[in-house]
């Protein structure tokens, strides 16, 4: 008898399927396991085996097992491959969980110095982090970094949720409105204008 090899494909289709099982179920680190698996034994792939790893790290999480998380995470970074979103920045949320905060400070700094500010999806993502863990003039710096990443680009759902979040963030800094807060009015004012 010959050996057959297996064949393990990445598809977003089977890791959605997989996440929403998890989220009826509740039952996250199974899911992580299986996410796990299935990258480390992947041959062939729609999705890279560094987004399977920061899928699994996001169950991890989700879990409540955020040494586990951080473990899939370093193997994303580690891959190399593309990812929707830059894994250090839910290696450095998974760090914080752990209380380790001077990594996770390091990792934010790596991304800044690499031009992750450049990305208004993840300054969105370190706002949120950083707000998470009580740097409001933190996530500050890094909600205006987006929206001026918008500015530069085109990304208009991104730049509304980034308004949204800075306005928030200097509301609770107890600052004066500025003009990007302006911004934000003007869009608000906007269409009811118009009707």
């Amino acid at each position: 008898m010959g050996r057959v090899d297996t064949v393990v494909a990445l598809s977003g289709e089977l890791f959605d399927a997989i996440e929403m099982n998890a989220a009826r179920t509740g039952n996250h680190k199974r899911a992580a396991v299986r996410m796990g698996r299935l990258a480390a034994q992947a041959t062939a792939s729609q999705m890279s085996r560094a987004e399977a790893h920061m899928r699994a790290g996001e169950q991890w999480l989700l879990a409540d097992d955020a040494e586990a998380a951080v473990e899939e995470f370093r193997k994303a970074t580690a891959d190399g491959g593309p990812t929707l979103d830059d894994p250090r920045v839910p290696l450095a949320r998974a760090m914080f969980t752990l209380g380790r905060t001077d990594e996770a400070d390091a990792l934010l700094r790596e991304l800044r110095e690499s031009g992750g500010r450049d990305a208004a999806r993840t300054c969105d993502l370190v706002a949120e982090v950083l707000t998470e863990q009580g740097d409001l003039p933190g996530a500050l710096d890094w909600a205006t970094a987006g929206v001026v990443a918008c500015l530069a680009g085109d990304d208009r759902a991104e730049l509304q949720l980034l308004l949204r979040l800075r306005y928030r963030l200097r509301v609770d800094l107890g600052l004066p409105e500025d003009d990007y807060d302006k911004m934000l009015d003007d869009r608000k004012a906007g269409p009811a204008a118009g009707s």
